[in-house]
């Protein structure tokens, strides 16, 4: 007898989701990723990507992905620690630091290994790790392999934060960690209170920046950039798979925290290095980042739209004031039903539902890209509201 296999085989959730007709996961996608798509032969417009500056299609991004293979090759067959650092690992590591305002950064093969790498060996196992109820998978995953003290606190709540801060031993490292802008509810952190926080309690500031880089900022530099806190936070950590249109990841800091990640995180150490196309791809949407503050721009008036739009016509958004927006639903099967008959409408979203949030916070993750239209929106809003209403939603 197969005990794993016995085990494994009382997981049926998907089978019974694909037997009742609204499985909506692993649709396979026959296209550039754009706003745009194209599924089982017929074209969709995608509200579910998170290339927010719309760059992953972009020509300049992908001759640089060409070019850099036809250079180096199409992988690193080892770790940045041997022999997979390439002359580009450093040039953009060194563009990175200067971007985000920190004296080094240290590219990771994705932006999850990023995460995972650094929470889980910056602090011992007498400090103390503090991190956001609604923190990214990927920190959570770093935090376990710690052996330090973990204390959550409730999301975005300051007294919570406090809270756990008053507990910790004085003497003790303490690290926070935060989304900067939360993947889900698309809501920003409370930086300037946090950040007065960390230094009334002495403790350490980690930020992911995985959704706000690319959004917030003239250029895209980020959440800690736009609201003036970056010298007062240790680590700002971001991801190439966003709006840098590749994969990959990176953690900026000081040079003493990076001599010390690149010698401990074993994510960093033990894994094959990102490899040439996915640089040079970064690297160049990096340019365009940098030289069209524009797309940014663009991103916003498209974002304010699409919120103004959705609040108008009576939707449950949160607390989000950023181009990812939760269309509340607050029941997993009508999220599930909704998603189909979008889909079947030419709209793709994203279904979140248990257990990646609670039975009666289930929602529908529409995101945009700065190169999104008006028109696109609007028909958007007219089918989203059509059948949210079919299903007594609104």
């Amino acid at each position: 007898m197969n005990l794993l296999i016995q085990k494994l085989a009382k997981y049926d959730a998907p089978q019974k989701a694909k037997e009742a007709g609204f499985y909506p996961y692993f649709r396979a996608i026959s296209s550039e990723q754009n706003t745009e798509v194209i599924i089982n032969g017929k074209k969709v417009l995608m509200f579910g990507s998170n290339a927010y500056l719309g760059l992953t299609n972009h020509p300049k991004v992908k001759e640089a992905a060409i070019e850099a293979t036809k250079k180096y090759g199409t992988g690193m067959a080892g770790s940045r620690f041997l022999n997979g650092t390439l002359d580009i690992h450093e040039q953009l590591e060194r563009r990175l630091a200067k971007f985000v305002g920190k004296e080094e950064a240290i590219i990771y093969s994705t932006g999850f290994q990023t995460n995972v790498g650094v929470v889980s060996c910056l602090t011992g196992k007498d400090d103390y790790i503090i991190w956001d109820a609604l923190d990214h998978a990927s920190i959570i995953e770093g935090m376990r392999l710690s052996f330090s003290n973990k204390l959550k606190f409730k999301h975005n709540d300051m007294e919570s934060l406090e809270k756990q801060l008053k507990s910790c031993d004085p003497d003790k490292v303490k690290l926070i960690v935060v989304d900067g802008v939360f993947s889900m509810e698309g809501d920003v952190a409370n930086l300037h209170e946090i950040v007065r926080l960390a230094k009334q309690y002495n403790a350490n500031l980690m930020v992911d920046e995985a959704h706000s880089l690319g959004v917030f900022g003239k250029s895209g530099q980020g959440i800690c950039r736009e609201l003036g806190v970056t010298n007062d936070v240790d680590l700002i950590m971001g991801t190439f798979s966003k709006s840098f249109a590749s994969l990959g990841g990176f953690i900026a800091t000081d040079s003493v925290t990076a001599n010390w990640l690149r010698h401990n995180s074993r994510s960093y150490i033990f894994s094959a290095s990102a490899t040439p196309a996915a640089i040079g791809a970064a690297n160049a949407a990096l340019d365009i980042m940098e030289s069209e503050p524009e797309r940014v721009e663009h991103l916003w008036k498209l974002t304010n739209y699409a919120l103004e739009g959705f609040r108008a016509r009576g939707f449950e958004i949160g607390q989000t004031s950023t181009p990812i927006i939760p269309l509340f639903i607050r029941d997993d099967p009508k999220t599930f039903m909704i998603t189909r008959d979008l889909l079947e409408n030419g709209i793709f979203v994203n279904p979140v539902v248990t257990p990646a949030v609670a039975p009666q916070d289930t929602l529908i993750r529409f995101s945009l890209m700065a190169t999104h239209t008006f028109d696109q929106i609007n028909y958007a809003l007219e089918k989203i509201t059509e059948i949210f209403k079919k299903y007594g939603v609104l």
